[in-house]
């Protein structure tokens, strides 16, 4: 394109466009600083003012993660768009326990309204709430009451511990006690070609069992057994203490399968107090609350009321590590982004001790290994470090947390499983079903073993070699843990094996230092800092709602397409893992 005119005239000076360039330039960013105030004022979401006579609604729905997200000003007006408004809602453990906290001490909260809609949490988190409502009732004097369509265990047990339980008129306790049930592929693999080749060391290292049995171990059966049995005399004891029921009568009622019959049955067998309507709710609540005016606050709207900012001297960092343990990318822990808070934490000299929070079955050995002298590096900075244990610290969960001056865990967390597996698909057979054939040169002898373990399957000194290095990972993580707990390595190696345990039965062998939760090592993270008074910073800071939506809205990578990048990852090189199944508890 000629870009002389037509006249022949010269064009215009450079000096004229450069000045009407920085001209518009300034007032494209001075719109553009203007605008940016008043969105960030528009859609910053304002605290939030308690009145009188509120109840905080606290309501089991979706699933329960370690931290939530900060308020979304723009969820009202999205919740019934298909992209948006269908998504499983997620609650911060942390926020409840929060919000709990705030309705003991301000004199506005006149109770807790437990509504229950089947939250999917675990054992742990639910002791931890429970507990914690428990100690709000003795505090504070004030009332807690629970209503449901239907309890399943678990959130029954949660809400045993209201001073009154209701139950839709037609509702169920789902009260037949607990099952951990598996899916086995092996079979099926088989008819489609695939071969999975197993490298692992540890008896109990039952995540790959699936891929190579078609029942559990007589070590998996044993192990399951013990959590599930541990776990049910958790919620007998507690529910038997709460509703004065016997443990005999309790074990009668699920072996009879009492979730089956009419809502009549509850009452009678006072599992419940009384048979409502949902409506009829709101009348309860008038009296309860001493008003017919009076406001329900949710969790995610408690959570926005202020709090006292930070204005001690000393803080205690609590750091967040959720998630499947990966390198560099992924949902969960990547010890990329831990490493990146714990640097924070170490410039920060106002910390004066971390509370490092781990619910993670495992994963990535590599990226284990990482965030476990990421620990060991705070220490070297002289910052005690007492690890919280969740719902889960199995595998490189535990890994991560062997390192800590002090490890609390509920009493039906499962951790332990020290072990390392690795898993390797063999696609020979259907490679060669569908005629695809593979060939290539390589410079040395196992130039090409990668992908030939993939497409050709794995000879026996390339089953040796890689076997070696699951051997090697194995020694490395039972010295880990070997010199984190003052054991000996032998010992450790003793209640390995990949080997599950309940938080109650580690204290006794001495994989974790006592029972507890979040607070209590906060309080023991201050006693080994030799610190009375201190706030509390909380390492990531939550996500941010509006950022989160906005991703979404903008069609960034699905989960489909994370699934299908994950599985390319996965093919192009065998990866070793410390990952403990998990195992959906109902």
């Amino acid at each position: 394109m000629n870009l002389a005119s037509n006249n022949g005239q010269q064009p215009q000076h450079r000096g004229g466009c450069l000045r009407g360039c920085l001209i518009g330039l300034a007032i494209y960013f001075g719109l553009s600083f203007i605008f940016g105030l008043i969105l960030g004022d528009m859609f910053t979401p304002a605290k939030v003012k308690l009145e009188d006579y509120s109840i905080y609604k606290l309501e089991l729905k979706g699933n329960l993660v370690e931290q939530g997200q900060s308020a979304n000003p723009f969820a009202e007006i999205l919740k019934d768009m298909p992209m948006y408004g269908n998504q499983t809602v997620s609650t911060g453990l942390d926020q409840i326990m929060e919000n709990i906290r705030l309705a003991e001490t301000n004199d506005k909260i006149k109770g807790i309204y437990i509504l229950d809609g089947e939250m999917s949490m675990a054992p742990a988190s639910a002791k931890a709430i429970r507990d914690r409502l428990q100690l709000f009732k003795e505090r504070s004097g004030k009332w807690v009451i629970a209503y449901a369509d239907n309890y399943d265990a678990t959130n029954y047990y949660l809400a045993s511990v209201a001073d009154k339980i209701y139950l839709n008129a037609t509702g169920h306790v789902d009260w037949h006690g607990l099952a951990a049930v598996k899916m086995y592929y092996t079979r099926l693999m088989e008819k489609v070609g695939v071969e999975m080749q197993i490298l692992k060391v540890g008896t109990y290292k039952s995540a790959v069992e699936p891929f190579f049995r078609t029942s559990m171990s007589e070590a998996d059966r044993k192990q399951t057994e013990l959590y599930l049995n541990g776990t049910w005399e958790e919620y007998r004891s507690a529910v038997s203490a709460s509703r004065g029921i016997s443990e005999a009568d309790l074990d009668k009622f699920a072996d009879e399968y009492i979730g089956l019959q009419n809502a009549q049955t509850f009452v009678d067998c006072h599992l419940v107090d009384t048979v409502v309507y949902r409506e009829e709710m709101d009348e309860i609540l008038r009296i309860m609350s001493g008003s017919k005016d009076y406001k329900l606050m949710s969790t995610s709207k408690l959570a926005q009321v202020e709090r006292p900012k930070a204005t001690l001297p000393n803080r205690i960092a609590v750091l967040y590590a959720e998630g499947q343990i990966e390198g560099d990318d992924g949902e969960g822990i990547t010890a990329k982004e831990i490493l990146k808070q714990m640097k924070e934490i170490k410039k920060d000299d106002q910390v004066k001790a971390v509370v490092f929070r781990v619910n993670s079955p495992g994963g990535s050995a590599d990226a284990s290994e990482e965030i476990w002298h990421g620990v060991k590096d705070l220490q070297a900075k002289g910052l005690p470090v007492v690890v919280s244990m969740s719902d889960l610290a199995a595998s490189g969960g535990y890994y991560i947390s062997c390192a800590a001056d002090y490890i609390y865990a509920e009493p039906t967390t499962l951790t332990g499983s020290i072990g390392i597996f690795g898993t390797i698909p063999n696609v020979k057979k259907i490679r060669e079903k569908v005629g695809l054939d593979i060939d290539g040169v390589g410079t040395h002898k196992h130039s090409m073993m990668g992908s030939n373990m993939i497409y050709q399957g794995m000879n026996s000194e390339e089953q040796a070699m890689m076997q070696d290095m699951i051997e090697r990972g194995y020694d490395l993580f039972t010295r880990r843990c070997a010199d984190g707990r003052k054991m000996s390595q032998d010992d450790i190696k003793k209640i390995a094996e990949g080997r599950v345990w309940l938080g109650k039965d580690a204290k006794q062998i001495g994989l974790v230092d006592d029972m507890g939760n979040m607070s209590d090592a906060i309080t023991k993270a201050a006693e080994l800092a030799g610190i009375e008074s201190y706030d509390i910073n909380y390492y990531p800071e939550s996500k941010d709602q509006l950022e989160e939506m906005l991703k979404l809205l903008s069609g960034e990578e699905s989960e489909e397409e994370k699934l299908i990048t994950r599985l390319k990852t996965f093919a192009k090189e065998p990866r070793v893992m410390m990952l403990m199944e998990e195992v959906v508890i109902k």
